[in-house]
């Protein structure tokens, strides 16, 4: 998807995906995470490789993958003079992310990711969320500000599909994931500065792209359709107020299909809501139409246009949808 950014953060855009796309090579500011006397080491390359200060993973990390297993990651790593470690009391319950005894968040899915360096300051950076499909986690920040105790702050906690983490030598940035016809806004964290807002991001089309040149046999999920800039001016004008609403419910889905006809369309629904929140798109090139449909937990769908006059192969593809 193409976001674009307003309240002047075009500069952000730029920054973030150069970071984006040296973030694989900023050995020095990313740290092996090395795990407390007694823990499984992290998955590594075939042979891990000592960071700029010195350290080193321990050698099961070897072991492991020369037996063709991928090693668990740390559940327990030195950090700033303590130990940050996460903890499970039941099989199937939550785990607890503690650092030396102090808990600092809990959720059923946590995972120390690295350690970086971030204006002289070392981060860690940790994944926390309930799981589930289509739902990113929320990223946590844990550091130690010299002479203070242990400090934390979590990212889109509260946002299925939390921003995911790009990493500067002087800042943390946090570009969201955006839906067509919806707008997030855009993070940024330092330890000095903390969390602040840089501006905001709206989804946007490929401009100038047309129905001519729609190619479903390119979409690996009917979300790509939205790119084409003739497809989302239509279905925003089909659907109004109801565009994003109507997109998450195709949120966990996947490439189109094909009818007989030349239409192509797909199923979906919303993420942790699949039976009671589902959707259904068809795109008809050759007539330049579209059609909508979301079956909601009254089990009356609501359809764009109404379903009445949708041509008879669609209705039969949307009828094997729900069956």
């Amino acid at each position: 998807m193409k976001p674009s950014l307003l309240a002047g953060a075009c500069g952000l855009a730029l920054l973030v995906l150069s970071s984006a796309a040296s973030y694989a090579q900023q050995t020095p500011a990313a740290k092996q995470l090395t795990p407390a006397a007694g823990e499984t080491p992290p998955a590594t390359a075939a042979k891990p490789k000592p960071d700029e200060a010195g350290a080193e993973n321990d050698g099961a990390a070897d072991e492991g993958a020369d037996n063709g297993e991928a090693a668990e990651p740390p559940t327990s790593i030195d950090f700033e003079g303590g130990k940050l470690t996460i903890t499970q009391q039941e099989e199937y319950g939550e785990k607890t992310l503690a650092y030396d005894g102090e808990e600092l968040a809990r959720n059923y899915y946590v995972t120390i990711e690295k350690v970086v360096q971030v204006a002289g300051v070392n981060v860690a950076l940790v994944s926390a969320g309930d799981g589930g499909n289509a739902c990113g986690p929320a990223e946590i920040l844990v550091w130690k500000p010299e002479g203070s105790a242990i400090r934390s702050i979590a990212i889109g906690e509260d946002d299925c599909g939390a921003p995911p983490a790009a990493v500067t030598d002087n800042a943390i940035y946090f570009v969201p994931y955006v839906l067509p016809g919806d707008s997030k806004q855009a993070l940024q964290w330092s330890p000095e500065g903390g969390l602040t807002t840089l501006g905001r991001i709206s989804y946007m089309p490929d401009p100038g792209t047309s129905w001519a040149g729609v190619d479903s046999s390119k979409y690996g999920h009917m979300l790509d359709a939205f790119h084409n800039e003739a497809i989302y001016r239509g279905a925003e004008k089909l659907l109004g107020k109801d565009l994003t609403e109507m997109v998450t419910s195709l949120l966990v889905g996947g490439a189109p299909e094909t009818t007989a006809s030349g239409i192509f369309y797909a199923t979906g629904c919303v993420p942790h809501n699949c039976g009671g929140n589902d959707g259904f798109m068809a795109v008809d090139v050759g007539k330049r139409a579209l059609y909508f449909a979301r079956q909601g937990d009254n089990g009356r769908p609501d359809s764009w246009p109404p379903m009445r006059k949708w041509p008879a192969d669609i209705r039969d593809a949307y009828q094997k949808a729900q069956n």
